[in-house]
C-alpha cells in the first residue's frame, strides 16, 4: 500500500463522511492508516457552492469537521490557481483541474474513483 502523502478528490471526502459504501476498501485503508491525507480548500468550496444551490447535503462544519476526521488542510495558492493553465483540457470539471493541479505541484497521490484523472500527470490511489 502507498505511504502517501495523498490528497482526497472531493467525492473521497464526502464518502468518509458519510461512510458510504461507494467508498472502495483500499480507500478506507488509506484514510484509516496513518497516512497523511490532504483535503484541498477547493473541495470545501465546491461542497458549499453545491449544499448552497441544494444539490448536495452535506455537513455545514466542514472546516470543524475535516481535521477531526485526520484531514489536513491544503490551501490553493496562486501558484496552483496558476497551474491549472498548462494542464491539457482532458476533463472540464474546473475543481477537478485543480485538485490535478495542486496534486501535481506539491507531489501528492490523488485518491479518486474518477477515471478521468488518469489522463493526467498525476499520481492515483
Amino acid at each position: 500500500m502507498m505511504v502517501g502523502p495523498f490528497l482526497a478528490d472531493t467525492h473521497i471526502i464526502l464518502w468518509s463522511i458519510s461512510d458510504d459504501r461507494r467508498l472502495s476498501e483500499h480507500h478506507r485503508a488509506i484514510l484509516a492508516s496513518d497516512a497523511i491525507v490532504f483535503a484541498s480548500a477547493a473541495s470545501v468550496w465546491e461542497i458549499a457552492i453545491k449544499r448552497s444551490l441544494g444539490k448536495l447535503n452535506a455537513p455545514d462544519d466542514l472546516p470543524a469537521l475535516l481535521p477531526r476526521m485526520r484531514f489536513q488542510p491544503l490551501a490553493v495558492t496562486l501558484q496552483h490557481a496558476h497551474a491549472v493553465g498548462d494542464l491539457p483540457h482532458h476533463h472540464g470539471d474546473p475543481f477537478d483541474r485543480l485538485l490535478i493541479a495542486q496534486a501535481q505541484m506539491e507531489n501528492l497521490a490523488i485518491l479518486t474513483s474518477d477515471p478521468h484523472f488518469a489522463r493526467y500527470e498525476v499520481a492515483l490511489a
